[in-house]
């Protein structure tokens, strides 16, 4: 079993995941107030959850941070969800959608690619 640890500071997939949180916090302080512990709360959590779930198993060997990137992962389809909820609400412009959504597909796949090359 793997004990190498990563700095999560260092890692791309942490970075990009941080981005997509700040993006989707700048977007969510526009939607309206009675969806603040809805829909608000909701996007919240899980774009926090995709950095956050990064650096907290980069703490770990290499088979747990694997956990933690399935989480991260699940995370990011949940908001994938959760933007088009809010597209069809009103609450988020196509345009905007479209580039988180491709933002988001593109954190999935180096995501996925860095987990394949996981030793454990």
């Amino acid at each position: 079993m793997s004990r190498q640890r990563h700095n999560y500071k260092n890692l791309k997939i942490w970075k990009v995941g941080l981005e997509i949180a700040k993006e989707i916090s700048d977007q969510i302080e526009k939607f309206p107030k009675h969806e603040r512990y809805d829909l608000t709360s909701q996007m919240s959590r899980c774009s926090i959850s995709i950095p956050s779930n990064i650096s907290e198993g980069s703490a770990r060997t290499d088979k747990s941070f694997n956990h933690f990137i399935d989480i991260a992962l699940g995370s990011s389809f949940e908001l994938g969800t959760q933007l088009l909820i809010a597209k069809h609400k009103k609450y988020i412009k196509q345009e905007t959608v479209e580039g988180l959504e491709e933002k988001i597909t593109e954190w999935q796949r180096m995501t996925m690619g860095f987990q394949n090359n996981l030793k454990f």
